[in-house]
């Protein structure tokens, strides 16, 4: 067993991060300046997008995202109960109803099948080319995917219920950084289809990228360009367009905005993880090549997929436990890898089960049931980029004892 504990998920931060952090701070701006316009830039050509808006988070890129769209009191917004939090608190907080629809068994993403059932639900009998008051009171406006895991989701099929019902799509890609769908990376679209279309990243200290804290909104230029309104209190421009030597004093509020703006501290730290990525995303396939050649051959354990037409971002390698061939639950088999010096978290505590949701909407566990039964068997296992291959052995070291210690 391990003499020190092995966390989670810490970051991992080099050299030129931290030299460029202390430019930063020797240099004149601080706040968002010349660093976050040069972070945007580079993004989105790495993307392979039109435009980007560095925030400071990915929930603030949800926010303005649906803000920019107009969306509000009497809309709806279609998402899934297996996501953290932050993907339903925007919808809430634009005055919206976020309507959640259960997940496909194998990769835990939002069903596409089910999607358009809750569309054709809440739409107007008739109205499939158009946007319909429902029968709930309120308009479908837009679709919010989560990219889980890193794993994409099944976009073709969410991006036909968009054109036919005129939706618009705010991916949530937390998790998904650098995937591909199809082998296009997600948030890439060299012709926008013919509707709204955003997509969201999270630079939060776990990520595949990180910032500390920060987000990115990637979408076509007008709609970024609001966002970028709404995301600085609504100020017509920012602290750079007005006291640098190219600035103007005066500027206008026309947004009641909010403040999400990105600073250069932050923007210096992404513009080195961004060119590290491939590298760090390499190590990441390899952790997780290792898991799955020794973890797959209990059938205790079930591993994550990765499907044959997707490129997985491996933000998050989930197990799921089979619970019927083990004497033990989820949460005694954490305590297991704990009290063996091994970090370890659950992704996530469905939506419809923490408090607020529940109450408010009624919800009752087994309404999503494919999401309530996964969450019961899921574990995550640390993968991260400060793991050695010793390390990555523990794991499956104590992973392997407490399966065999404890399977029926």
């Amino acid at each position: 067993m391990r003499d020190s504990f092995l966390p989670f998920s810490p970051p991992f931060i080099g050299k030129e991060e931290i030299a460029e952090v202390a430019d930063t701070l020797k240099s004149d701006w601080i706040s968002t300046g010349p660093k976050v316009t040069r972070f945007e830039q580079e993004f989105a050509t790495f993307i392979g997008t039109p435009a980007a808006l560095a925030l400071n988070s990915c929930t603030a890129a949800m926010h303005v995202a649906l803000a920019a769209l107009g969306i509000g009191l009497g809309d709806a917004v279609i998402t899934t109960p297996m996501t953290f939090c932050s993907s339903v608190h925007v919808i809430e907080q634009v005055g919206a109803r976020p309507i959640l629809v259960d997940v496909e068994p194998d990769t835990l993403n939002i069903d596409p099948q089910r999607v358009a059932e809750a569309v054709d639900k809440v739409t107007r009998r008739g109205g499939h080319k158009e946007r319909g008051k429902g029968r709930e009171g309120v308009t479908v406006r837009a679709i919010m995917p989560v990219h889980l895991y890193g794993h994409p989701c099944e976009m073709d099929s969410i991006l036909d219920i968009a054109r036919q019902y005129d939706l618009a799509v705010v991916e949530d890609a937390a998790h998904a950084l650098p995937a591909k769908y199809k082998g296009r990376t997600i948030g890439s679209f060299s012709t926008f289809p013919p509707f709204p279309f955003l997509t969201c990243f999270s630079f939060y200290a776990t990520k595949n990228l990180t910032t500390g804290e920060g987000g990115m909104l990637i979408g076509p230029p007008n709609l970024v360009e609001e966002a970028r309104i709404w995301s600085l209190h609504g100020m017509s421009r920012d602290a750079w367009r007005r006291y640098s030597a190219e600035g103007s004093w005066y500027y206008e509020v026309i947004r009641p905005g909010f403040k999400y703006n990105m600073t250069d501290i932050q923007a210096a730290i992404g513009i080195h993880q961004l060119r590290k990525l491939p590298q760090f995303q390499a190590r990441r396939r390899e952790i997780v090549r290792r898991y799955n050649e020794a973890l797959s051959q209990f059938e205790e354990l079930q591993p994550p997929i990765e499907r044959p037409e997707v490129e997985h971002a491996w933000h998050l390698y989930v197990l799921r436990l089979n619970l019927e061939r083990l004497k033990i639950s989820r949460n005694q088999f954490i305590e297991e890898l704990k009290a063996r010096n091994i970090g370890t978290s659950v992704h996530f505590i469905p939506i419809h089960l923490h408090p607020y949701y529940r109450d408010k909407y009624g919800y009752k566990p087994e309404d999503f049931p494919v999401t309530y039964r996964e969450y019961q068997r899921i574990v995550s296992l640390p993968l991260h980029l400060k793991m050695s291959d010793q390390d990555v052995e523990d794991v499956i070291e104590a992973v392997s004892e407490v399966v065999k210690k404890f399977r029926r």
